[in-house]
């Protein structure tokens, strides 16, 4: 027999990237996991599943960083499915605001795009510019969290595309691919919001 033990097994696995150790940790916590989740969530929650996915993908992405010495594997998972429960509640309070600003839009027609245009801007129109970004971090928020963070980058805080290929480790031909990929989903999601 094995004198090491099942946790310790599992942990040396997954810092090595074995597939049965994913298995392992996944047979042995998914239940404690959903129940944590859904202690924090309700256990009606329609969204516990994804915090439980979003969890074991998180922990198969940091696993090489897991240390044995800070804690046990369900202590690691436990803090990571405590903060997915976090980021869910602000991703959900995030939304229903900027969804709110973009239902104020749309019940000023498409009036407001010409407004904008126009020099000197009275409170009407200062109020539609005011949805209008409103409506624009809405999309921003419905879309993939690497297209929103590029187009925010390149957009918003003007960072070249050589920089934004730099941070991202790839080359500018690439990045500007995967930028003209973000600016179709950006449009895409402002049609479906535009039809609501």
């Amino acid at each position: 027999m094995d004198p090491e033990q099942p946790e310790q097994q599992i942990a040396r696995g997954l810092r090595d990237g074995q597939t049965d150790a994913w298995r392992a940790l996944y047979d042995a916590y998914a239940r404690q996991v959903w129940r944590v989740v859904a202690r924090q969530m309700g256990p009606d929650a329609a969204d516990v599943a994804d915090v439980v996915q979003e969890t074991f993908l998180a922990a198969a992405r940091s696993a090489r960083q897991y240390d044995p010495a800070r804690g046990s594997l369900w202590m690691w998972l436990c803090g990571i499915a405590r903060r997915h429960v976090a980021l869910h509640y602000r991703g959900r309070q995030r939304h229903e605001r900027l969804r709110e600003k973009a239902r104020a839009l749309a019940t000023l027609g498409r009036q407001t795009i010409g407004w904008l245009g126009s020099p000197g801007l009275g409170p009407s129109e200062t109020l539609a510019q005011r949805e209008l970004a409103g409506l624009v971090r809405a999309v921003l928020t419905d879309l993939p969290l690497d297209y929103e963070t590029l187009l925010v980058a390149k957009y918003f805080d003007d960072v070249s595309v050589d920089e934004l290929a730099g941070q991202e480790e790839c080359s500018a031909v690439a990045l500007r691919s995967k930028l003209a990929r973000a600016r179709r989903a950006f449009r895409k999601a402002l049609h479906k919001r535009a039809i609501l």
